[in-house]
């Protein structure tokens, strides 16, 4: 029988590990690729998602941006939700997923809350790219209004909660989006604080679904925070379960997508025409 390959052995080339990428973007797409910085605000059901993909599509710096732990709740839909990931730090579980995907890639993973204090000390590094995947409005809208005003590319996820359909996904620009109550409650403020347009485009490229929301099922779970269900604390201890008035179901399969959208944007906006 033919000797088999030791899959054991180290790697003489660790580029050949994005080389079907390399054959879509091109040898000049996948430097610039390794050379970028994106930042991933929001680890969550779409921002896991997004984060990964950055990470499988060679991206050279990774910042990742969550100052939440993972919760039983959490296990549906967000990638680092694994046994024994319980209480333990979102951005820090996907950091070190990543390092294992990209070895030669900087990533680092922050338990931090961002909002108008932090900004400063996050964005330190300019990022050349920035995926909003924040569901605390005014943090997401003060992040949105900061990238705006300082000439940094982002892509916007509005709400994925409530929806089954993925091939409903869109990518638009923000002003444009309706159907979603997170998305309007944005347009407000932004419009509203930060005097975006009354009317028409933002100028803020947005993953939204055309798909309406759903009510969610009456379900007994709906406010008991026990058995392993921990509810984000301190400045987003509005987004516990027990506080929100309404729990919308999500489906991992949107949620991801929504994901695979931001970081599909990401992708093209870094490696320009190909």
């Amino acid at each position: 029988m033919p000797e088999l390959p030791d899959t054991a052995a180290p790697m003489e080339d660790p580029g050949r590990r994005f080389d079907r990428l390399a054959r879509l973007v091109g040898p000049e797409g996948l430097k610039k690729l390794a050379k970028a910085h994106v930042m991933v605000v929001g680890c969550g059901g779409v921002g896991s998602w997004a984060a990964e993909m950055i990470a499988r599509s060679a991206v050279g710096r990774i910042t990742l941006i969550d100052f939440d732990t993972v919760c039983i709740r959490n296990f549906n839909r967000q990638l680092q939700a694994l046994d024994g990931a319980i209480g333990k730090p979102k951005a820090q579980l996907l950091a070190e997923r990543f390092r294992l995907i990209n070895p030669q890639a900087r990533i680092d993973g922050l338990n931090e809350f961002f909002s108008e204090a932090s900004c400063g000390a996050l964005m330190k590094d300019r990022p050349d790219f920035v995926i909003d995947a924040i569901d605390h409005v005014t943090s997401k809208c003060f992040l949105i209004n900061y990238c705006r005003s300082n000439n940094i590319p982002l892509i916007v996820s509005t709400g994925s909660g409530g929806r089954l359909d993925p091939t409903q996904v869109r990518v638009t620009d923000l002003g444009l989006t309706r159907l979603d109550p997170l998305a309007r409650a944005v347009r407000r403020i932004l419009r509203g604080k930060y005097a975006f347009p009354r009317k028409g485009q933002f100028g803020v490229q947005a993953v939204c679904t055309l798909e309406q929301d759903r009510a969610p099922h009456n379900s007994v779970e709906a406010t008991d925070c026990k058995a392993g269900c921990l509810c984000p604390q301190g400045e987003n201890s509005l987004q516990s379960c027990t506080k929100k008035s309404v729990v919308l179901g999500t489906a991992g399969f949107v949620t991801g997508a929504f994901g695979l959208a931001c970081a599909s944007a990401a992708v093209a906006h870094i490696c320009g025409d190909i």
